[in-house]
């Protein structure tokens, strides 16, 4: 049973993806690749920290999240292994984007994980409603 304190929480973090994901979409749409790549990445990651909470789970730690997406959720087949890789391919790029000397992610990077990053959030916002049915 989702408590109206998880219920609050999930909505919390869904607004949380949401706005990431505008600002990405308006960051990509401005040619700052950079700003999109790690917004995208936030708009997943605020994502999965949702569908944690509705499990009455959570993490402190992007590594952590990430871990538990797969065993719950990829593994069990709740999502397909595409958003695994998805979700991995975005803190890859974010972390090189963010603190690699000297990289530029190219704008069809920022383009793919901007797509991804919509799909990702799509979809988790469908399966957290049918959990609320």
């Amino acid at each position: 049973m989702i408590t109206e304190n998880i219920k609050a929480l999930i909505s919390y973090r869904l607004e949380q993806a949401q706005e990431s994901l505008d600002a990405a979409r308006l960051l990509y749409e401005n040619k700052l690749f950079r700003a999109s790549i790690n917004r995208a990445y936030y708009a997943m990651f605020y994502s999965v920290l949702a569908l944690l909470a509705s499990r009455k789970m959570e993490t402190s730690k992007h590594s952590g999240a990430i871990s538990l997406f797969d065993k719950d959720y990829v593994k069990t087949g709740v999502f397909t292994k595409e958003f695994s890789k998805w979700l991995h391919e975005a803190f890859d790029l974010r972390q090189r984007s963010d603190y690699a000397p000297r990289y530029s992610p190219s704008s069809k990077e920022a383009e793919s994980t901007l797509n991804n990053a919509v799909a990702f959030v799509k979809e988790v916002k469908a399966k957290l409603r049918k959990l609320e049915q």
